[in-house]
């Protein structure tokens, strides 16, 4: 299609900033795409659509993707076992890419110079979304409010872009009683800024929508069976229910449903963004959560020791490219394609239990597992001759003795 002379695709989510974006972006004579992608977050998206098209919006685009999104995206995270900074299982930063592949492809379909996003100068969601729409488009021009002097000048946060929203008759959910950002999609919701910024100050107990009090859930824990074929989920059983699902879609969304209900996944952690600076989230990961310790175990069952280790560093290895936006380079590929080498006999069934915010493996089996009862087994030898450790242990005892010596021979 031939390009459209000043057209904007915005990624659009419906609320304050990208709203007031959106006005702000036809008032200085752009015409704007809305472009939102369903990744699963819980929104009336004919609404969204009637606001975006009652602000001005020449066009609104809403694209399912959650599908896509789950395929292509979490289960990649969960076979690779990827978690940031040892806590946060990057349900924000594995959407962003989802996002800008969307993002490329309505652009280049309706022939728009630009691409726009409200993402702020001090996050991490501008290096992501940009970063991954310059991989897929290089030719891309990016147009980022909160990096334009005109824009920053009238705006200096969320309370200037309240009164503006006001002012254009833009109706927001964020109050100034409640001024915290949130971010939702199938694998987790996210809470940010406002009260949040102080991390003395405790998240209200009213923030949180994914997930039950774990103090208030069930009395009697939740048995689920989930199985794996080469890392992938690939069906889950409610053995308290004898509930199955297999759909991955709905697979994930029934953990989903069984996690928030017994209040699995939730964590408040201060954390190190890319830019350098640290920032206070708030995550709700239910199903995530579920999956990432089930896998973790069957993977530990079935796997080689050094092999896990080596997957272990390249683990860490893509965690930190995914939160930092480089899903798309040659670096994450590349890792990407070493980890899915290392699943090829993580194939078998784990049983967990849901308990008052906990998840607790209680049995695993693997026709490929490389645990064996016999020579493990404490009542026989097995095959294993305990002489052997004497050995074993001296080697490994020597350079210990060596290091005592010369510890004691220093004057």
């Amino acid at each position: 299609m031939s390009t459209q002379k000043n057209t904007v695709v915005l990624a659009y989510s419906g609320g304050l900033d990208t709203s007031c974006i959106l006005r702000w972006l036809i008032d200085k004579g752009y015409d704007v795409i809305a472009y939102m992608a369903n990744i699963g977050q819980e929104d009336d998206f004919d609404a969204v659509r009637r606001k975006a098209t009652d602000i001005g919006a020449k066009k609104v685009i809403i694209e399912d993707l959650q599908e896509e999104f789950v395929r292509g995206f979490v289960w990649p995270a969960v076979c690779a076992g990827l978690l940031y900074e040892g806590r946060y299982l990057l349900g924000t930063s594995l959407a962003r890419p989802c996002i800008s592949r969307g993002l490329v492809e309505v652009a280049r379909r309706e022939g728009a110079q630009f691409i726009s996003h409200g993402a702020t100068g001090k996050g991490n969601d501008q290096v992501r979304l940009e970063l991954g729409c310059c991989a897929l488009w290089p030719q891309v021009k990016i147009l980022a409010p909160w990096r334009i002097k005109e824009f920053t000048d009238k705006f200096q946060g969320r309370q200037d872009l309240l009164q503006y929203a006001a002012a254009n008759n833009i109706p927001v959910s964020a109050t100034k009683e409640a001024p915290w950002s949130m971010d939702a999609n199938l694998m987790h919701i996210s809470y940010e800024s406002g009260i949040l910024e102080n991390p003395a100050q405790p998240a209200p107990p009213e923030l949180f929508q994914m997930t039950m009090d774990p103090r208030s859930s069930p009395d009697s824990p939740c048995r689920l069976q989930i199985d794996f074929q080469n890392g992938i989920p690939v069906g889950v059983k409610n053995v308290t229910t004898g509930e199955e699902e297999t759909n991955p879609l709905k697979l994930f969304k029934l953990l989903n449903k069984l996690g928030g209900l017994y209040g699995v996944g939730r964590i408040d952690i201060v954390e190190n963004r890319f830019l350098g600076l640290k920032s206070r989230g708030v995550y709700e990961t239910p199903a995530g959560k579920i999956l990432h310790d089930a896998h973790l175990d069957l993977e530990t069952f079935c796997m080689d020791r050094e092999v896990l280790r080596v997957k272990t560093f390249l683990k860490d290895k893509m965690s930190d490219y995914v939160y930092n936006g480089f899903w798309f380079s040659p670096e994450c590929n590349f890792v990407r394609e070493c980890i899915t080498a290392s699943q090829r006999n993580v194939t078998g069934w784990v049983q967990v239990e849901l308990f008052k915010g906990s998840v607790s493996v209680v049995a695993r089996w693997s026709p490929v597992g490389l645990y064996n009862q016999r020579l493990a087994s404490m009542d026989e030898h097995g095959g294993f001759d305990p002489s052997h450790a004497d050995g074993f242990i001296n080697i490994h005892g020597l350079r210990l003795k060596e290091a005592c010596r010369a510890a004691n021979s220093q004057p």
